[in-house]
């Protein structure tokens, strides 16, 4: 129900009530203003977008308070969220007044801090994601992450560092015997360096040639360590060579596991390395051996090695543990061939064959004539 009325002091009213029953009302000093107000919320309740103005008067930081209380998060990803939900710029703004200004101006201090454009971009969609649920409440018509532009990232094919075959061994002569199996699962068989702490005993089916990849192992405040599932839920089984398992033999030989739960790298008090020991073992290492490489970079040397033997883009990805096929191409696409030369090399392929029937028929014809 909605009406338009003149007030004693000459202005128009103009006033509804929502499916709440609810009265909303705004005075104009025209009424054709009063009308197209009205017209305006009218049109909104028809879409279904009608978005309650006081409702909206909540603060980013309270909505995501009561909205992120109702989802099933792992604690990784609660973390990456809280950061968003109490640490925006506009954390304290009301949901109906945060403008794209806002998040530019959230964007511009991420950038001065000196956080990487990846960084800034991710930290852009979980922000967008609250945003998302404030509409899905109908706290807010619009989105207001919409056309912020992102911190531009260098392209992967200048930005990544690859080792090379001989650094990877320069690495591995560097590192202490007993971590050297560390380097050897990071290099061929790509797990990220939480995956490698998580490593226990039973992750490896020696008469299959298999690994299991079924935890991770990340610090956690206040607690030292966390041991959780593998992220974006990349548990997977990375098929290995007699080679690499050989190598992860001898380590259990030489050092045999630590602790109930048999973990291959050992930590403190009968549990997994931790991070921070993981990190200072392999900078040890890496500094010996006159290397600036990071274990993350391991990861792309097995990635690059699979790509270079003509693994397509979906083993890649089961590999790497990567969620979907797009994301092992916006990390890789630069180190497969172009479509250009695999055009190249399919026509050359089936040129020769061509040719090859070809001059075998001629073959076969001349000596059919010659016997005759």
């Amino acid at each position: 129900m909605a009406s338009i009325q003149k007030r004693p002091n000459g202005k128009w009213r103009a006033r509804y009530r929502d499916s709440e029953d609810r009265e909303h009302s705004r005075h104009f000093a025209r009424k054709i203003d009063a009308q197209q107000w009205l017209d305006t919320v009218t049109a909104s309740v028809i879409r279904g977008d009608y978005v309650d103005p006081k409702a909206g008067m909540v603060t980013f930081s309270q909505f995501y308070k009561s909205w992120s209380a109702r989802q099933v998060w792992t604690h990784g990803s609660r973390d990456s969220f809280d950061l968003i939900g109490y640490g925006a710029t506009f954390g304290d703004v009301p949901l109906l007044k945060i403008r794209r200004s806002h998040v530019e101006t959230w964007v511009k201090a991420m950038t001065t801090a000196g956080l990487a454009p990846q960084t800034i971009s991710n930290r852009i969609g979980l922000a967008r994601s609250i945003f998302a649920a404030a509409i899905g409440d109908q706290l807010i018509a619009l989105d207001p992450t919409r056309g912020v532009k992102r911190p531009r990232a260098r392209r992967q094919e200048f930005s990544m560092q690859i080792p090379t075959g001989e650094e990877v061994k320069a690495l591995l002569e560097a590192t202490e015997p007993f971590f050297r199996v560390a380097i050897i699962v990071g290099a061929f068989a790509g797990l990220r360096q939480g995956e490698v702490s998580g490593l226990q005993l039973q992750d490896f089916d020696f008469l299959g040639r298999q690994l299991h990849v079924q935890r991770q192992v990340q610090r956690r405040s206040p607690h030292p360590v966390e041991i959780r599932a593998p992220k974006y839920g990349s548990e997977r089984t990375i098929h290995l060579p007699q080679s690499v398992l050989t190598e992860v033999s001898r380590h259990l030989q030489e050092f045999g596991t630590y602790g109930d739960d048999r973990w291959i790298l050992p930590g403190k008090q009968g549990g997994p390395i931790w991070p921070r020991q993981f990190a200072y073992r392999f900078e040890v290492a890496a500094n010996k051996a006159g290397l600036d490489v990071t274990s993350h970079d391991l990861r792309h040397f097995f990635a690059s090695g699979l790509i270079a033997s003509g693994c397509d883009v979906v083993a890649v990805q089961r590999a790497m543990g990567h969620k979907s096929a797009s994301v092992t191409l916006d990390t890789y696409s630069h180190l497969w061939p172009s479509a250009e030369e695999r055009t190249r090399t399919a026509v050359d392929t089936i040129f020769s064959e061509t040719l090859a029937d070809s001059v075998r028929t001629a073959d076969s014809k001349t000596g059919t004539d010659l016997h005759r």
